[in-house]
């Protein structure tokens, strides 16, 4: 396999080209464990075997049934717009039971649209953009995204580019380490040939370029799909990271994910306004820098729709 291949393959992951920029040794905010105890942490991925634990996951339901009553009580919205993203191979049916009780609680949420989630970030950020820009638009707010596993990447990576757009991400197990080389998927990426080490290195480098959008990174050391470690930025100042049991595909149903995500989501944290909505630039204006795909809509949102 050439170079160019695994060239593909990464760009396929990252959606940007390489950028270089200065490291800072401003250290993330660590609930519950000092920094330096997650650097002396090994970070390897998940051995497969242990997948069947994910089935544990599904003992959220029954407990997120219990606790609807102390989750009904959570602080509630006035509209905010929010914005959900799914996992890889994942679309909106997943997070639907997470978008109605972001409704319950006066939200305005709403699952990204775009089907299955096939991991081509090239494509899928672009029509993602365009949705973030459309809600920010029609509620003269910042949009709140919450990305699971590649998801809060995909999210991670808008707020990266467009921070004025966004107002707080919110990742569920997300990978900003490695990429897929701290994950279940590493080795059969490995055995197609494909370059992980090369697509970690991009997003090491991606990672240089801090973000300034509110961060909150809700992880688990039982998730069986995602090594924990590779969910804790060590980049970032403004990433809170909270750690809760479940699995990864317990984090769409987790009650306490649900009640951790109502209280960042909180009013009384100030939804963060536009500066000036008649000054926010059209659709067609709304550039994903670098990214190697730039968009091509209407700048009246033809065929742009609030999709439920």
């Amino acid at each position: 396999m050439n170079y160019h291949r695994r060239r593909g393959h990464f760009r396929h992951y990252t959606g940007f080209r390489l950028c270089r920029g200065r490291a800072r040794s401003t250290l993330s905010r660590i609930v519950e464990r000092p920094f330096k105890q997650f650097m002396t942490e090994p970070v390897e991925a998940p051995d497969p075997l242990h997948v069947i634990r994910e089935a544990l996951g599904l003992v959220e339901l029954p407990r997120l049934l219990f606790r609807f009553p102390e989750l009904a009580r959570q602080p509630r919205g006035n509209g905010q717009p929010v914005l959900i993203l799914p996992g890889y191979g994942a679309g909106d049916l997943s997070t639907a039971i997470l978008k109605g009780y972001l409704r319950l609680l006066g939200y305005r949420a709403r699952g990204w649209g775009l089907g299955r989630n096939t991991g081509n970030a090239p494509q899928l950020l672009p029509p993602i953009l365009k949705r973030v820009a459309f809600l920010g638009r029609k509620g003269s707010q910042k949009v709140n995204l919450i990305g699971w596993s590649f998801g809060g990447y995909l999210a991670r990576e808008l707020a990266r580019e467009r921070p004025d757009l966004i107002g707080h991400v919110i990742t569920l197990g997300t990978p900003v380490v490695g990429g897929p080389k701290y994950t279940i998927v590493a080795r059969t990426f490995r055995r197609r040939g494909i370059d992980i080490d090369a697509i970690a290195a991009e997003i090491e480098l991606r990672n240089r370029i801090l973000l300034s959008t509110p961060v909150t990174a809700i992880y688990s050391r039982s998730d069986a799909v995602v090594a924990w470690q590779a969910c804790i930025d060590r980049n970032a100042a403004n990433v809170e990271h909270i750690e809760v049991r479940t699995t990864h595909l317990g984090f769409g149903f987790s009650p306490e994910v649900y009640k951790i995500i109502a209280q960042r989501l909180a009013p009384n944290r100030a939804p963060v306004q536009l500066v000036d909505p008649s000054a926010t630039p059209v659709v067609t204006d709304l550039q994903l820098q670098p990214s190697t795909v730039a968009l091509n809509v209407s700048p009246d949102y033809a065929g742009v729709k609030d999709k439920p």
